[in-house]
């Protein structure tokens, strides 16, 4: 399944520079629009699979872990939560701006791309995924409201913690009042991660029932 899945996220990544070079970004958005519509039944797919700021953190944290240069804290200013909407914004402004303004296209995404990058060489993918990323604040708005998810089952749970150790955007955590794990659909990304360390197979994709 991983070997599929890293496939699955190179393949998007090539695509996605193919539509640049072509002139064609505007699919790459309307790619995005429609995961949104997907989000509402499936879950955040589009971060998991998809995003191509996802796809480099994954080396960038392992790069990070080696060199010993990632924190566990988080920035005192990001805790709020209403950070990824002013990015949002602002991103959405500067695009406007540039366009109808300076009558060019601004790189947002690959500015975006850096960023991710940037940020994952110091901090968790977590703080990243849910506390800068104008896109998914978005995905987290609509994935919240998924049918389908990685989902736990309780009864299988043993309560080792590994997807908690796993898991890029802190989605999954063992509760000390029964503890077993639960997952935030919300900000799950979909990745598998968690189902694929899981030694009882208690996790699985399926309709949502934590």
């Amino acid at each position: 399944m991983k070997y599929i899945i890293n496939t699955i996220r190179i393949l998007f990544f090539a695509l996605f520079f193919y539509l640049m070079i072509n002139g064609k970004a505007a699919l790459w958005l309307a790619l995005f629009l429609v995961s949104l519509v997907l989000a509402l039944v499936f879950g955040r797919i589009y971060c998991g699979y998809v995003c191509l700021m996802n796809t480099l953190m994954i080396p960038t944290e392992w790069i990070s872990k080696k060199l010993k240069l990632q924190t566990r804290n988080t920035p005192r200013i990001l805790k709020s939560g209403y950070f990824p909407w002013i990015s949002l914004a602002v991103s959405v402004a500067l695009i406007i701006i540039s366009k109808r303004v300076l009558q060019i296209d601004f790189p947002i995404l690959p500015i975006w791309l850096v960023l991710s990058v940037l940020i994952t060489l110091r901090y968790h993918p977590a703080v990243f995924h849910n506390l800068i990323c104008p896109f998914g604040a978005l995905q987290k708005l609509f994935g919240r409201f998924a049918r389908f998810s990685e989902t736990v089952d309780k009864d299988a749970c043993i309560n080792c913690k590994l997807c908690e150790k796993v898991c890029p955007s802190n989605a999954i955590m063992v509760y000390p009042v029964d503890k077993k794990a639960a997952i935030n659909k919300s900000i799950c990304l979909q990745c598998t991660n968690c189902r694929q360390i899981c030694p009882t197979k208690a996790i699985s994709y399926g309709k949502f029932t934590n």
